[in-house]
């Protein structure tokens, strides 16, 4: 069941107008001699009996108090102080006699109030201070004070209405997050008990066999750290798993989120994680733009691309994640054969600009960085800074 703390208020404010307007025709009757007009407060009275019963329903939410209903329940209230002095001798309302709406009029700025907040509350409390101003006359002491009142009042509950929505946006969401992670934690138990152990042992029987059966227990160790990071931290988006025969290799095709919204890294690095490819990342999420998280995760998928090619398809590679409080630093090592000195260089001659436009080129175009480090003998580490206000350059 889905809480609300607007419902009682609602319910509060319905009662509240039923309740004002019997107080303000019990008023009435009580001084009906003393009318110059009495047929014009019997004549609004009329009118708002019928506007407050027939529309108990309109208040009975937020969705059905619609801005059209505000306006012309604020109007009504309006309206009967302005013709107070038609209806009322002078003398009265001189000597601080009440409207002809009296307080049923503060039923219309709390709906304000509760509807939009303490700005629309403002609002309609202003413009029932200025005709109440206009119909005494001159700012009367009595007049003053009441508009005060309900001005300050009105602005107080709005403040209060929304502090309490977005208490209960918090919780509400707190409690999605609570029941996302017990339900994580009820399927990774199921699935360590039984997938997971399947896996692992499809993994070890493969590659003890050799042939095609060590391929296919490479495959399911792929597999068993995909799943694992899946049911650990729920940070692998819905993505596609296709072989490609020609080169050996699995290819995720991630589905990347369209608008440019902060998105958190490791979700897009958490796919390559493989039985040869580590990723080692922060517990809390890594907000970044979309463009430019895309961006540094292709960088990050270019180096492992190298990984495979120059160092071979046993080479294993490690991802590092590191959340600086001036930029993200991801790092790509392997324990290949390494680079020899003037490789890159003669690549780049060669028109081979891997390193050079796929990771070095899109770093630069995000305002960040690329620092390549080799030994032969000892493997290569990429280094990728960003730093965190980066924005994703035109390609």
């Amino acid at each position: 069941m889905r809480m609300s703390v607007e419902l009682p208020l609602w319910r509060a404010l319905a009662g509240y107008r039923v309740l004002t307007m019997l107080y303000a025709i019990g008023l009435c009757a009580t001084a009906y001699s003393h009318f110059v007009r009495p047929w014009v407060a019997v004549a609004y009275y009329a009118v708002l009996v019928v506007w407050t019963l027939a529309t108990l329903p309109r208040v009975a939410n937020e969705a059905a108090c619609t801005k059209r209903f505000l306006a012309a329940d604020l109007a009504v209230a309006l309206t009967g102080i302005l013709l107070t002095p038609l209806a009322d001798n002078h003398e009265r309302i001189a000597t601080g006699g009440p409207t002809l709406p009296s307080i049923w009029t503060a039923g219309s700025v709390l709906a304000f109030a509760i509807k939009g907040g303490w700005r629309w509350a403002a609002v309609a409390s202003t413009a029932v201070a200025a005709v109440n101003l206009v119909e005494r006359g001159r700012p009367a002491r009595d007049t003053v004070h009441n508009v005060i009142l309900v001005w300050v009042a009105s602005i107080a509950i709005g403040y209060v209405v929304e502090v309490a929505r977005a208490s209960e946006r918090t919780l509400a969401r707190a409690l999605e997050i609570e029941a996302a992670t017990r339900e994580r934690e009820r399927l990774a138990r199921d699935i360590h008990d039984g997938v997971l152990q399947v896996l692992a042992m499809v993994k070890r029987r493969g590659t003890a066999l050799g042939g095609e059966a060590a391929e296919l227990g490479r495959l399911a160790g792929e597999q068993e750290v995909a799943l694992r990071t899946l049911v650990s931290g729920g940070l692998v988006p819905v993505s596609r798993v296709s072989q490609d025969a020609a080169a050996g290799a699995v290819v995720r095709a991630v589905e990347e989120p369209e608008d440019d919204g902060p998105v958190d890294l490791r979700s897009l690095l958490a796919p390559y994680a493989s039985g040869r490819v580590s990723l080692a990342e922060p517990g809390a999420p890594v907000p970044l733009p979309a463009l430019v998280a895309r961006e540094l995760a292709a960088a990050v998928g270019a180096a492992l691309d190298n990984v495979r090619v120059h160092a071979g398809e046993e080479a294993r590679a490690w991802i590092l994640v590191e959340d600086e409080p001036d930029g993200i630093i991801v790092s790509v090592r392997d324990d290949g054969p390494g680079i020899p000195a003037g490789r890159l260089a003669e690549a780049e001659g060669e028109g081979r600009l891997g390193v050079a436009q796929s990771i070095r080129g899109r770093l630069r175009d995000l305002g960040g960085s690329a620092e390549l480090s080799s030994v032969p003998g000892q493997g290569t580490e990429v280094e990728l800074k960003v730093p965190k206000k980066a924005k994703a350059g035109r390609r």
